[in-house]
């Protein structure tokens, strides 16, 4: 027991346990922004009433928001720079678009879970290959390969009749629930959020579950985590993987709503449009590429609108993009969301 004027480690530990009980316990500021995103999303449709168009722009943002949410797990909580997840989403919007127009085929219940297996074996060959090798794989090499399989496989599709070549794929069948088909409106609006919101769910469970946690310190330090003995890049493939299933379905919903799928949906553009999202929404807090995605989405559709600046749009966007990385870089949310909170909390807390 410690006399009064008593110094030494023990007086200092005593010391800082009294702060850090006194220490108010940190603002969570993301459990406010997902319910009020959420308010949002459900409330969206009744305020947009018969703005059809409006209402096809929000449902493009549900559906980009997968191909957002799938690049946040591979960089956001992996630490994986991937260049290719559209690579993802468009081959599996051209398996779909196949499958309705050369077996005249698009069940809901068998064509979506045929998506997802597209996405998630091509990410797997991709993690197999530049992931699990002998030698650990630089960062500068995965997201080189990714982008060499994204730029390889928009080229191949590009001059290939049997998938429509340059021109994609048109008329793509609807997508079909019994005898019920879903077109553009509330109700394809409706079936993109609720699939969002689980595929939201599953994201936030595996950032809070222990594999969430290897993933944080892989981002961290990763030479520290495989001088434990983690088998650090075994874990990179997984969740590689499983950003590839997630894109893989964006890819169904999109080439369904669409009703076209091409070349563009599978290459470096679209790849590094879903980097921006993530980067200017706020990479690590999982809910900020969803922002970034409304953001970007919203800012298009409202500029290529503006008569006196149609043909330098895509100019002005980008010029604005690029300030808020360079100048913020943590992306928007970044702006109120500690370096804590992103990063995550784990384990018990300790009793007051």
């Amino acid at each position: 027991m410690l006399t009064e004027g008593e110094s030494g480690p023990a007086a200092d530990a005593a010391a800082q346990a009294r702060m850090v009980k006194r220490r108010p316990p940190a603002r969570r500021v993301l459990p406010n922004v997902e319910w009020v995103a959420l308010a949002v999303a459900l409330g969206l449709p009744l305020v947009l009433g018969d703005r059809t168009d409006l209402v096809t722009l929000a449902t493009n943002i549900l559906i980009l928001s997968m191909l957002a949410i799938s690049f946040e797990l591979c960089w956001g909580l992996s630490g994986i720079m991937s260049f290719g997840q559209a690579l993802f989403f468009g081959v599996a919007g051209y398996a779909i678009a196949l499958v309705g127009r050369d077996l005249d085929f698009s069940d809901i219940w068998a064509v979506l879970p045929l998506a997802m297996l597209v996405g998630l074996g091509l990410s797997a060959l991709f993690a197999a290959f530049l992931l699990l090798g002998r030698k650990t794989p630089t960062p500068i090499f995965v997201a080189f390969g990714t982008l060499t399989g994204s730029y390889a496989a928009e080229r191949l599709v590009s001059g290939w009749q049997y998938v429509g070549a340059g021109n994609g794929l048109s008329s793509v069948k609807l997508l079909k629930l019994g005898q019920y088909e879903f077109v553009e409106g509330d109700a394809f609006y409706l079936l993109a959020f609720g699939l969002l919101l689980l595929v939201y769910l599953a994201a936030r469970f595996l950032k809070r579950s222990q594999l969430g946690l290897v993933l944080a310190g892989m981002r961290q330090n990763e030479e520290r985590l495989a001088f434990l003995g983690y088998r650090v890049q075994l874990f990179k493939a997984v969740v590689f993987s499983f950003a590839g299933l997630i894109a893989g379905l964006g890819g169904a919903l999109y080439s369904y709503h669409q009703g076209f799928i091409g070349p563009g949906n599978m290459g470096p553009g679209l790849s590094t449009t879903a980097v921006v999202y993530c980067l200017l929404g706020g990479s690590g807090t999982l809910i900020g590429p969803i922002f970034g995605t409304a953001l970007v989405e919203t800012l298009s559709y409202v500029l290529s609108d503006v008569a006196a600046i149609r043909h330098i749009w895509p100019v002005i966007l980008g010029l604005v993009l690029l300030a808020i990385v360079m100048f913020q870089p943590r992306g928007i949310l970044g702006l109120f969301v500690s370096e804590r909170e992103r990063i995550g909390s784990y384990g018990r807390r300790q009793g007051r």
